[in-house]
């Protein structure tokens, strides 16, 4: 049987860190400029904002 032997040092676990914070952030910020976009799709509209609609 092989053995293989792996090192992982500070900084590839820094990136790692890095890499995972970053994605986190980014679908933080993402769904936080869509969501009025995306509640906007599932909320009734009064019907001052219907007219307004219809006019556009």
């Amino acid at each position: 049987m092989e053995s293989h032997l792996a090192y992982l040092d500070a900084g590839s676990g820094s990136l790692i860190v890095q890499a995972l914070v970053a994605g986190t952030a980014g679908v933080v910020v993402a769904a936080k400029l869509y969501w009025r976009r995306l509640k906007s799709v599932f909320r009734r509209k009064t019907p001052a904002e219907a007219t307004t609609a219809d006019q556009d």
